[in-house]
C-alpha cells in the first residue's frame, strides 16, 4: 500500500514541503478515536525475545528512528505507535536556527537515497524541552545534541554542554552529533584532542545528576582506518558508553545517478541504500578491532530486513533507520523485528 500508493504521491512534491505535511497529518489522525490503536495494531511487535539492556536501558526492540527525522520532538508520541524500539530526536542546539538556504534536500530515486544539507535547522533547546514535557513514556527517546552554525570554535563546548544540562530530565541518552558534513569547523569536531575535551567536560556535568544519562558518539562512514583507531581509543579513555556508525556520507562514488545531476544539487550529506555497505564495514571494524568492547548502534541503508540483520552480525547492538522508512515506510520496522524473532 505504502510502496504502490503513497510514496508515488509524496514524491510529486518537494521532499521538505511533504516532510512538513506528512506531521501534521499524522497529528492530525492520531487524535482520531481508534488510530493508535489501528497503527499499532499493524506495525508493533511486542515480544520479550526482542528486549535489548543497553547502558542500563531497556529497549522494548532494537529498532529506532535515527536523529533528524523528528528533529523539534514534535511526533515521537505518534511515531511510538509504528513500533519503534526508540526514538533520537534533534539535532537540538542551544538557540533555534533556520539552517542552510531552500532547496536542501534532494532524492536519488535511482538509488534509493537522498542528499541533505539542512544544517542543523530546528526550533532551538527551549522549544524542544516543551515538546518532551508532553512525553507519554511510550519509547526511549534520545537527544541528539549539536552546537549552533554561528556558535565561534572556542565555545563548541558551552553550546553542547547547555544543551546536555537542559535536556537531561527529558531524554533517556545523549548523541554528540560531532560528525554531521552539512555544519561549519567540522575539521575541529573530528580532532581526537578536541572529543576528549568535549566527552570530559560533557562527563562532569554528567557526574552532577542523581541519575546520570549514557552519552553516545555520533561518528562519520568517511572515516579511514586510522581514524577509526582513534575512535576505538577514545571510547576506551573516555569510558563513554557507546558509538552510533554512522552518520551521511560525502562520498559520492558508484551511485547511478548522473554526474550532471549530482553536480546541480551540489555539497551534502548522502544517506540511504548507497551507504549500506560502507556502514556496515565501519561497523564490522569497531567491534572486530575492539573485541566488541562498546555497544554499537549500526545506521545507514538499512531498506530490509535483510539489511538490519548485516548490521546485527557485522557487531550492531541497535539499529536505526531513517531515509529506509521514507523509502519503505513503516512496515519495514515490523519486517525488521520479526527477522530478529526468526533468527533466535
Amino acid at each position: 500500500m505504502y510502496k504502490s500508493c503513497i510514496r508515488p504521491l509524496f514524491f510529486l512534491f518537494d521532499p521538505e514541503k511533504i516532510h512538513h505535511f506528512t506531521f501534521s497529518f499524522l497529528k492530525i489522525v492520531s487524535k482520531m478515536p481508534g488510530v493508535p490503536f489501528i497503527f499499532r495494531s499493524l506495525y508493533q511487535i511486542n515480544d520479550k525475545k526482542l528486549e535489548r539492556n543497553l547502558f542500563g536501558l531497556n529497549f522494548k526492540n532494537p529498532v529506532g528512528l535515527a536523529a533528524g527525522f523528528d528533529k523539534n520532538a514534535v511526533l515521537y508520541n505518534e511515531l511510538a505507535n509504528f513500533g519503534f524500539g526508540f526514538i533520537e530526536i534533534g539535532t537540538v542546539t542551544p538557540k533555534a536556527q533556520e539552517g542552510n538556504p531552500k532547496k536542501r534536500i534532494f532524492r536519488l530515486k535511482t538509488d534509493n537515497g537522498l542528499i541533505n544539507r539542512m544544517g542543523f535547522n530546528n526550533n532551538g533547546l527551549e522549544s524542544a524541552i516543551e515538546k518532551l514535557k508532553e512525553n507519554k513514556g511510550k519509547v526511549l527517546i534520545g537527544g541528539n545534541i549539536g552546537k549552533n552554525t554561528a556558535t565561534m570554535p572556542d565555545n563548541y563546548t558551552e553550546d553542547y554542554i547547555y544543551c546536555f544540562t537542559e535536556l537531561h530530565p527529558y531524554v533517556d541518552y545523549f548523541v554528540l552529533n560531532v560528525s554531521c558534513p552539512n555544519v561549519s569547523s567540522h575539521a575541529k569536531l573530528n580532532d581526537k584532542e578536541y572529543l576528549l575535551e568535549l566527552i570530559s567536560e560533557v562527563q562532569k556535568v554528567n557526574k552532577i545528576f542523581s541519575k546520570q544519562k549514557p552519552i553516545l558518539l555520533k561518528i562519520a562512514p568517511d572515516l579511514n582506518t586510522a581514524q577509526l583507531d582513534e575512535i576505538i581509543d577514545l571510547v576506551a579513555e573516555t569510558n563513554i558508553e557507546g558509538v552510533i556508525a554512522s552518520n551521511t556520507s560525502i562520498n559520492r562514488a558508484n551511485l547511478i545517478a548522473s554526474e550532471e545531476k549530482l553536480t546541480k544539487i551540489g555539497n551534502g550529506g548522502l544517506s540511504g541504500r548507497p551507504i549500506k555497505d560502507r556502514s556496515t564495514q565501519v561497523i564490522k571494524y569497531l567491534a572486530d578491532t575492539s573485541n566488541k568492547a562498546f555497544p554499537i548502534i549500526g545506521v545507514g541503508g538499512i531498506h530490509s530486513a535483510g539489511d538490519a540483520l548485516e548490521k546485527i552480525e557485522a557487531g550492531a547492538d541497535l539499529v536505526q533507520i531513517y531515509t529506509g522508512f521514507i523509502y519503505e515506510g513503516p512496515s519495514l520496522i515490523k519486517k525488521i523485528n520479526k527477522a530478529i524473532l526468526s533468527k533466535k
